[in-house]
């Protein structure tokens, strides 16, 4: 049996060996099931295709309780985006530790009600309650529907060779994001001020509702978006090698070609992470038929957000493919994310515990 990482998601191998072949009983309504480098599950109802998707509810006091609020519905909302179809309900268990108090939730509930406002996303069910032995930042569970047409939704079986792969906002985002939000003072410290304040700025671009939703504007499928997948733990590297397995196709990428934020080559340099392994909230991978590809980068533009054409897909036969400085090398899932060990490494206090 393979082992088991020692934090974050489980791998692909484990997956397979222990999960995927136990998915309870069959049902011929679901379109789009569990796989690596989906994030969204899809059945039909009725004429109407609908998303489910569900993501732990991720709060850190550390980040302020109404930026903490804001990141936790933005993870849920993201990961349901990645369908095409528009995030409408939201059902939310949340298991909160004894240490909560009153003040701290009604922030939190507060932040929450009006980012799903904000969304489009109705609050339809959901539990809330203190117990002992929860911990921040993973204080319960969330489950997000989407809605729309049978012809409207996006997912890997749909992509082809010749697809055009776009990445926006670029590596690192969320990395970056809680960084500049847990060590703000010790970046103004080492970058200066104005770097400072780059670099908070980051913290509200972990999210890619406005990404996903803005891409399947210009169209579908054959007419446009094939699949999306937000490049989350594991960054770029895990998310494009999830995104090219779950389709069945080798993908060619450009590193040079992707674009990057300001602030996130020198941050992640100075905790000491690769940007492109790291975890990435907020950075979607989208791929396009490429007839629609450059109106997609140019949809987004609009909107402010920055992404650039850095590859495409290819048959699997030709594999992974990384290109560095003009020289081709194998694109490898990084397996476990930089990030946490860096996170928890730059954190005052006693690390004798590992």
């Amino acid at each position: 049996m393979a082992e088991i990482p020692e934090i974050g998601k489980v791998s692909a191998d484990i997956f397979s060996e222990i999960i995927f072949p136990r998915l309870g009983a069959k049902n011929s309504d679901v379109l789009v099931g569990p796989a690596h480098g989906t994030d969204v599950g899809i059945t039909r109802i009725g004429d109407m295709a609908v998303s489910i998707t569900t993501d732990p509810v991720f709060i850190v006091p550390e980040y302020g309780w109404e930026r903490a609020a804001w990141f936790a519905i933005h993870i849920l909302a993201s990961d349901s985006a990645t369908s095409g179809l528009k995030p409408r309900y939201i059902s939310i268990d949340m298991n909160l530790p004894m240490s909560m108090t009153k003040d701290q939730l009604a922030i939190m509930w507060n932040t929450m009600h009006q980012e799903c406002e904000k969304l489009g996303i109705n609050v339809i069910t959901g539990h809330t309650g203190r117990y002992e032995n929860c911990h921040y930042p993973m204080v319960g569970g969330a489950t997000v529907i989407g809605t729309g047409g049978l012809d409207e939704y996006v997912t890997p079986r749909f992509a082809r060779p010749g697809d055009k792969v776009i990445i926006t906002k670029g590596p690192a985002i969320e990395a970056v994001g809680i960084f500049a939000a847990v060590f703000a003072d010790m970046l103004e410290e080492k970058f200066g001020h104005e770097f400072r304040l780059k670099a908070e700025s980051i913290f509200y671009k972990m999210t890619t509702v406005e990404d996903a939703m803005t891409a399947v504007e210009v169209g579908v499928r054959d007419d446009g978006v094939s699949a999306m997948h937000d490049a989350t733990e594991c960054g770029i590297w895990g998310g494009l090698y999830e995104l090219a397995a779950a389709a069945k196709l080798g993908v060619r990428v450009e590193l040079e070609k992707i674009v990057v934020e300001d602030t996130v080559k020198e941050i992640c340099d100075h905790f000491g992470i690769d940007p492109y392994a790291s975890i990435s909230e907020g950075t979607l991978i989208i791929l396009c038929r490429p007839h629609k590809a450059d109106a997609v980068v140019q949809a987004l533009a609009a909107r402010g957000i920055r992404s650039s054409v850095a590859g495409e897909m290819t048959e699997a036969s030709k594999g992974m493919v990384l290109v560095k400085e003009g020289r081709e090398t194998k694109l490898e899932h990084p397996i476990v994310d930089p990030f946490w060990r860096a996170f928890y490494n730059a954190l005052p206090g006693d690390k004798s515990g590992g």
